[in-house]
């Protein structure tokens, strides 16, 4: 027993990094139970444990007495001599009183007792090691699934992706080696626990972080994420050095540092987005491809009413409202995009539409629109298709017919003169 002993006190210390001494500790207070047992409840009873041989002694001290009543107290002075040559009365002795059979009780006690302490000086290590590791990437191989939960080695220790940091789309297999965000080190029913997890927002910061220098060093800031994980990402960006292009260096050359990140997060989409100060500017940056017609925030900000035409609205929205929500989450205000309202006119109100036209132009009345119009011209291209003797055969125009023509003629000229001029 004491040569196994002393094997797994080593194994430990290889492997978990705990010092044999204090390995050697959690057994000696387990072997003093286990000795209280064998021996009965003897007087500040210990026991030792020889860490280069690994032989165990049990010792207790006892009071010289002239007569013993306890013998679990008291000692004659007959034997304390025996052990200590100048005891006298009154004196405490420490007598060994290792019992005949206590190699094979101690070997259980001791073993039992080595796993509960070390499983305790473990979880103590891991609050070590990790309390200052939150926010850190880490990579280990799937172990084992506890429920849905899955359980990783990272090498010393062991971690937990519970099932609600991961990511949805993603399934795991025993053996793959996978990399997670630490996300905390907690205190459970059994003590400090590794939460890991890949759904979390700030682990696709951290990936931008280790993939680009520039925000590494401080150069473009991440100013806002907004992720729905497995599907979707948008990252707002901030270069503030006017020479270093936020979104460009994000993506790296021929994207490859965006596609590296990407291949991490088993394809999902990232939008790389410009922030700016301006909300507005901001926004449409976010809602990009999908272009925005008009902007109308609320006057504390936090809701925004956004105008697009009708067959952007999908594009806006995403499917299923991805995009709106995440645009949302993006900008720390709530985002209603609608539908620009195209009014159809009806056959009346385009027959009067084109008599307005008409006779607003100088030389045609209102009476002579009315009876164009009725004829079937509804538009000045129309009218100047006509040959004059075709329009002088209308009842209703007669001589007249010429002024309306050359009206017509003159008010184009004047309209692409004007044309001319703005370009």
């Amino acid at each position: 027993m004491n040569a196994d002993l002393l094997a797994i006190l080593d194994f430990w210390e290889r492997e978990k990094g705990i010092s044999k001494d204090t390995l050697l500790e959690a057994v000696q207070e387990a072997l003093v139970s286990a000795a209280k047992k064998a021996i009965g409840p003897a007087r500040d009873l210990r026991v030792s444990i020889d860490p280069k041989t690994g032989d165990i002694q049990a010792f207790a001290k006892l009071i010289v007495v002239e007569e013993v009543e306890s013998k679990h107290d008291e000692i004659s002075l007959s034997e304390a001599r025996r052990s200590k040559r100048d005891a006298e009365l009154g004196d405490e002795v420490e007598i060994e009183v290792t019992p005949a059979n206590f190699g094979r009780i101690a070997s259980q006690n001791a073993k039992q007792a080595l796993m509960q302490q070390l499983r305790r000086a473990e979880k103590q290590l891991i609050y070590s090691e990790f309390k200052d590791r939150t926010g850190d990437i880490v990579s280990g191989v799937v172990r084992r699934f506890d429920r849905s939960d899955v359980m990783l080695d990272l090498g010393r220790f062991e971690a937990i992706l519970p099932n609600r940091e991961r990511v949805p789309t993603e399934e795991y297999q025993i053996g793959e080696r996978i990399r997670c965000f630490v996300k905390a080190v907690e205190y459970g029913a059994h003590g400090p626990d590794i939460i890991l997890s890949r759904s979390d927002p700030n682990f696709v910061i951290k990936l931008f972080q280790v993939e680009v220098s520039e925000i590494n060093d401080g150069t473009i800031e991440i100013k806002s994420i907004a992720r729905e994980a497995g599907y979707r990402t948008k990252l707002a960006v901030y270069s503030h050095d006017s020479k270093v292009d936020p979104v460009g260096a994000c993506v790296g050359l021929r994207g490859q540092r965006v596609k590296n990140i990407v291949r991490e997060l088993n394809n999902e989409k990232v939008d790389i987005i410009p922030w700016s100060e301006d909300q507005r500017t901001f926004v449409a940056n976010a809602l990009s491809p999908a272009k925005l017609l008009a902007f109308d925030p609320e006057p504390d900000g936090r809701r925004i009413r956004v105008l697009v035409e009708p067959d952007q609205l999908s594009l806006a929205i995403g499917k299923r409202g991805q995009n709106a929500r995440l645009t949302s989450r993006l900008c720390g205000c709530n985002i209603d995009i609608q539908a620009e309202e195209i009014v159809e006119m009806g056959f009346e109100e385009k027959v009067a539409e084109a008599i307005r036209s008409f006779a607003a132009i100088d030389g045609i009345t209102e009476e002579q629109a009315t009876v164009l119009v009725n004829i079937g011209f509804h538009t000045l291209d129309d009218l100047l298709q006509v040959e004059l003797a075709d329009l002088q055969e209308i009842p209703d125009l007669g001589a007249s017919a010429a002024l309306v023509l050359e009206s017509a003629k003159a008010e184009s000229a004047r309209r692409l003169l004007k044309l001319e001029e703005t370009q």
